[in-house]
């Protein structure tokens, strides 16, 4: 049995419980598909060129990234190395028409794929662009904001992949695979300082234990100092700081030429200091005044123009505990058919809470708290002919998860009778401050059939026809409470029950969706070339349905009822066209063009001081992309992207038609690269950069809510040989103050004040690696 240090007993009762399901799954006579994965290469193109070929999974079987028909963006480990990728957010940098999402600092984001965003991050909200890790689908945003170490690549899918990746791909995905065990020693280490006394170490060892059974080991830690410096009299110290570790242990079974087991254990943990919020007066609804005082506040202001400062009366923390088991199977039946089954258990443990109002008053100080447990199970069969190839699945989710949100806010609640609510009131217990409280759970299975077919109607025509049926049951319960937090510091553990006294629930809501979908692709390619592909698709994408978890307690036209709490399914149609092509011997060029469709567009709009989300009227959105990619001698190296899109949505009341929250209209990524052979090494170059336009991060497309268009480059150089390379780089080298998020909380008659969340700051560093 693998041991850890740390919480045996927490973890020796989660290996139990997913040993259990896999044997309720009868895992044991279940067997695999894809043979390993290889990165080949033309002996030309130098490891880590950006024409480097890279195969891809985008269609549940192996294939050359330019012979699959979909807008995808690969990139390998050796590019993710070269590019200084360090966390699974910064990989959108080269992907035009993707976006990062961040609403609560780094350990928490969704992906914005050609303008499908998830602008709702309650906790049990699934966001429409899906996030995989080693072919396991990562349900909850507490656990997406992992550290990239040790990988083997990453494909950026764009569009709805609703037939082979199901349910919540409607905007695409992106999927992060690691490094397998092979059968060879070998292993690397990597050490990083930098700007604000970072400390980054990552490394891997990979250890053939006979002929039959192969370990690879990983881990990574990463800590900084905060970069937001905290005014207040009463500071401990700068806020936004790192504190990560994570590891991950995967023993390889290879018990036949044609049968293979994988297991994976991972844990990943962090322990951080909140405060990113700098505080803008907005005393008029939906205006920045940062120069009058906050008659909410007793007239405080922030008007000192340093984003990265703040006085925090309240700083807050991030705690997250991340742990998954999976084991994949893999069994080649004869020379054509594959079976794969991939079983996995993850948890997601989080404790979060802010200085919600950025300031010295203590006004309110928001929190989320989740608690989830997912197990998953695919099994699927394909076969590959020259003529004709398909695979055919069964998949299952089950989710279950118990949050909560709410706020310490004795300022805002005050006496908790319904007749007193929101007045000034003593507390009941000595030293408590009074607050919201709102406990929910969910419950979902869903389980999904699917199929597709890749037919050869001649030498270069192929016609490719899917479709997945989804069922999904969810069940749903809601408390909104007035409460005492007896000790109501920001210390972990504030939730729990021995701190909290429950004054008085002000509504609750319990329900049920039982949703039925169907996702389809119909799909042409035309391989006119060796080198060059079009294609016409057409995709149906389905996001499940579900609840909505209120923070402040609905009021009139909200109530505590389905037409405030649940929302249908979204269907999104999908229309593509798209050419892939080479370019001599030194590039390549990616083009596509699409129209989006909506049926029950998922929009988060707000209510008063309510935020929740409704099934809109309608939407659309059409666009194009393109991606140039260019090694014209050994030396240089040249990418592109650009995307346009012109996104509409129509709000649920009155049609009023508004751009889709985190939605440019033009993306463009940039990337050069010189490498000077040197002898045995070689010295390298690389500049990067990439502009984003203007964006809205609510509906109401307020000034409170607006990023004009900004640039941010990045710029490195590295010195190396066959088995050592040192670099050195500038993140944000021209120090661009730009907004990831923002949160519109305007007026006197409500905080009368705008958050917002800044992106990183210009940032130095230096790494070593070394492969052995």
């Amino acid at each position: 049995m693998l041991k850890r240090r740390v919480d045996f007993a927490r973890q020796t009762e989660l290996s139990e419980r997913f040993m259990e399901r896999l044997m309720l799954w009868g895992v044991g006579l279940m067997t695999s598909l894809t043979l390993p994965v290889a990165t080949a290469q033309d002996n030309a193109v130098r490891s880590g060129s950006v024409l480097e070929e890279i195969v891809v999974t985008a269609t549940k079987r192996v294939e050359n990234l330019q012979d699959v028909g979909i807008a995808v963006t690969a990139l390998s480990g050796e590019q993710m190395e070269a590019l200084g990728f360090a966390n699974a957010q910064e990989v959108t940098a080269a992907s035009p028409g993707v976006s990062t999402i961040q609403p609560n600092g780094e350990s928490n984001y969704s992906l914005a794929i050609r303008g499908v965003a998830n602008s709702d991050f309650t906790t049990n909200v699934e966001s429409p662009v899906a996030l995989y890790l080693d072919e396991v689908y990562i349900s909850q945003a507490s656990g997406s904001g992992f550290q990239l170490f040790d990988m083997e690549r990453v494909e950026i899918l764009r569009g709805p992949q609703g037939t082979l990746f199901g349910r919540n791909s409607t905007g695409g995905l992106a999927h992060f695979i690691t490094r397998k065990p092979t059968e060879e020693f070998h292993g690397y280490g990597k050490i990083t300082l930098g700007d604000y006394d970072q400390l980054k170490l990552e490394g891997a060892i990979n250890v053939p234990l006979g002929n039959r059974f192969f370990l690879r080991a990983s881990l990574a830690t990463h800590e900084n100092d905060g970069y937001i410096e905290n005014r207040n009299a009463n500071s401990t110290g700068d806020l936004n700081n790192a504190d990560d570790i994570a590891w991950r242990l995967q023993g390889l079974l290879v018990a036949s030429d044609t049968f293979e087991v994988l297991f994976n254990i991972r844990q990943a943990s962090q322990d951080i200091d909140t405060g990113f919020f700098e505080y803008v007066s907005s005393v008029n609804a939906g205006q920045l005044t940062p120069n009058t005082p906050n008659p909410v506040l007793g007239g405080y202001i922030d008007n000192d123009g340093d984003v990265f400062a703040g006085d925090y009366d309240r700083p807050g923390f991030n705690e997250l505990e991340l742990e998954g088991y999976s084991a994949t199977i893999k069994w080649a039946i004869g020379d054509k058919m594959n079976l794969t089954a991939i079983s996995d258990l993850s948890t997601t443990d989080r404790q979060y809470i802010e200085d919600t109002d950025a300031s010295p008053i203590d006004l309110f100080n928001f929190y989320l708290i989740t608690d989830a447990e997912q197990f998953s199970q695919e099994v699927r069969l394909d076969y590959e002919s020259d003529r004709v190839n398909w695979v055919v699945g069964l998949y299952y989710l089950d989710l279950e998860a118990s949050d909560i949100n709410g706020g310490i806010a004795e300022l805002i609640v005050g006496d908790p009778s319904p007749a007193g609510f929101g007045q000034p009131a003593n507390p009941v217990n000595a030293g408590a401050q009074r607050g919201l409280y709102n406990p929910y759970t969910s419950e979902l299975a869903s389980i999904s059939v699917f199929g597709q077919v890749e037919l050869k109607l001649s030498e270069q025509l192929d016609l490719i026809l899917g479709a997945r049926y989804i069922e999904d049951e969810k069940d749903f319960t809601y408390s909104a409470q007035v409460v005492e937090y007896l000790n109501p510091n920001s210390t972990p553990g504030f939730h729990l029950p021995g701190n909290i006294d429950s004054q008085l629930e002000l509504g609750n809501y319990t329900g049920d969706r039982s949703d039925d979908d169907i996702a389809l692709r119909l799909q042409l390619d035309w391989n006119f070339a060796d080198d060059g592909l079009a294609y016409v698709s057409f995709n149906r994408g389905i996001k499940g349905g579900g609840f909505n978890a209120p923070i402040f307690p609905p009021n009139p036209p909200l109530g505590y009822n389905d037409a405030t709490f649940s929302y249908a399914p979204e269907q999104l149609d999908a229309f593509e066209v798209g050419l892939k092509v080479g370019i001599g011997e030194i590039g390549r060029l990616n083009l596509a063009a699409y129209h989006y469709d909506y049926s029950d567009y998922q929009l988060f709009i707000i209510v008063g001081v309510d935020t929740i989300t409704q099934n809109a009227d309608g939407g659309e959105a059409t666009g194009f992309e393109v991606e140039l990619q260019l090694t014209p001698g050994y030396n240089w190296d040249f990418l592109f992207g650009f995307a346009y899109n012109d996104a509409q949505a129509t709000l649920p009341s009155g049609g009023v038609e508004v751009t889709p929250v985190q939605s440019p209209e033009i993306n463009f990524n940039l990337l050069g690269r010189y490498a000077i052979p040197i002898g045995s090494h070689e010295l390298a170059f690389q500049f990067d950069a990439n502009y984003r336009d203007r964006v809205f991060f609510a509906l109401n497309e307020a000034e409170t809510v607006t990023q004009d268009g900004y640039w941010v480059a990045n710029a490195s150089v590295s010195f190396g040989g066959e088995n050592w390379r040192a670099s050195a780089f500038v993140r944000n080298l021209f120090d661009e103050e730009y907004l990831v998020q923002t949160f519109d909380l305007s007026s006197a008659d409500v905080f009368g004040l705008t958050e917002q969340y800044y992106g990183r700051p210009q940032w130095w560093g230096v790494s070593f690696r070394y492969d052995f």
